[in-house]
């Protein structure tokens, strides 16, 4: 139509003062062609839904010629059950019950069928029962396994954790003592050589190989300090007096020169076991320099009594490795109480008392095991440690068998300069 109206105003001529809009012509195509293709959608529409209607009556017509094959095969059935009932053979019987039979046979071996076809379908992906249980206790063992080695592997973990922050810290110490190292290295001095001294000190090789067993270089420095304070006291015949200052201690204040009695060592230790044992001994205490300067009076005279108190002064501040005149320095110069000696001397006085107590044939002996026990009883606030550390300074050591003997007596003695065994030390 279009192409009509096209064709013919393409050839008769246009009246002269008429104006076509091609505008209008254009559109005019363009609902044209809309409506077309609805027309088409529609004609697509119908015959899809023709095509839907014409495939159900194509099943329907289907379905019933399948039932009308069944209905011909059952007749035929019924042909041949009829022809089966006239035979010689079951004359006997009712035809129409054994069609019926055979129908009813028929139609549950149908339902058996589709019950089995069914079945296959459920219960086709299976297991049995038996291979369920099996494999269910496997399973059980599994997890139980499982969460032994989760455990396992934790407490692994854990300790894993543990030995790397120890490895950490012990890394840490070991790079500061390694820069400790490196600063003594840089700043020590030589070891010196202690053998040297033998031939300087008085009585040899012998007496420095005594003095010198067991000490560390520091003790060895006093004990060097010591012989020689004490070759210069020997040469010394009178000392100086301090004067009266009130710094000074009040059995040192005097002025001018004063004798040197030149004692022994021995000599000193024991006046100042003397002085200790009167001092305990008194009821009213007055102050202890003071009780030290009377004892001298009273034991050598008031014309004497100064001389020695700076000599035994003098002697107690050099013996610094002797343990009655290093503390008896402490104590005469308040750096510590004399309740420190008192508490010393009666711990050392009751654990022997405990000893003696525990040994009932009074022979001096103790096995390792009641020296044990002693040593429990009398110091229950000490550790297990502590303990070890008292009885193998008592002489016990690992191969030592509870039975073996002490003589607990020796752990108490004391040589000619007042020095006691190593196990009074340990205990002090």
């Amino acid at each position: 139509r279009y192409h009509s109206f096209s064709s013919a105003s393409r050839l008769q001529p246009r009246p002269s003062g008429v104006t076509i809009d091609e505008s209008f012509l254009t559109e005019d195509k363009s609902t044209q062609n809309r409506k077309l293709l609805q027309k088409r959608r529609t004609l697509v529409t119908k015959l899809r839904k023709n095509l839907a209607e014409e495939y159900l009556h194509y099943l329907s017509e289907r379905d019933a010629c399948k039932i009308l094959i069944a209905d011909l095969n059952e007749l035929r059935y019924q042909r041949e059950d009829m022809s089966l009932a006239q035979s010689p053979g079951i004359w006997g019987e009712d035809p129409v019950k054994l069609t019926l039979a055979l129908k009813m046979t028929r139609q549950d071996l149908t339902r058996t069928q589709m019950e089995l076809n069914n079945m296959k379908a459920n219960f086709g992906d299976v297991v049995p029962r038996r291979d369920f249980e099996m494999q269910e206790k496997t399973n059980k063992d599994l997890q139980e396994q499982l969460d032994t080695l989760r455990a396992s592997y934790e407490e692994v973990r854990k300790e894993h954790e543990i030995l790397m922050q120890l490895h950490m810290s012990t890394l840490k110490e070991r790079d500061q003592f390694f820069s400790e190292l490196q600063e003594i290295q840089r700043t020590s001095t030589p070891r010196p050589d202690w053998t040297k001294c033998k031939d300087v000190v008085a009585g040899g090789p012998e007496r420095w190989q005594m003095l010198a067993e067991g000490k560390n270089s520091d003790q060895l420095v006093d004990v060097l300090l010591e012989e020689i304070g004490s070759g210069l006291l020997r040469e010394k015949d009178f000392f100086p007096g301090l004067g009266y200052g009130e710094a000074i201690p009040a059995f040192l204040r005097f002025d001018g020169l004063v004798e040197n009695k030149k004692p022994s060592k021995k000599d000193v230790v024991n006046l100042l076991k003397d002085a200790w044992k009167e001092r305990l001994a008194e009821e009213q205490k007055e102050t202890f320099p003071d009780f030290f300067f009377n004892f001298l009076e009273h034991r050598f005279g008031p014309s004497d009594a100064m001389a020695w108190a700076y000599t035994i002064f003098e002697n107690i501040k050099i013996f610094h490795s002797n343990e009655v005149m290093s503390q008896f320095y402490a104590v005469l110069m308040g750096k510590r109480s004399e309740n420190v000696y008192v508490t010393q001397k009666e711990t050392v006085a009751q654990l022997l008392k405990e000893m003696t107590n525990a040994d009932s044939q009074n022979e001096g002996l103790l096995t390792m095991e009641q020296f044990n026990t002693v040593l429990k009883s009398t110091f229950p606030l000490k550790t297990e440690e502590q303990i070890q550390e008292l009885m193998e300074a008592g002489g016990w050591h690992p191969s030592s068998s509870n039975a073996d003997l002490l003589n607990y007596r020796s752990l108490f003695m004391e040589d000619e300069e007042g020095q006691s065994e190593p196990f009074v030390q340990k205990l002090w």
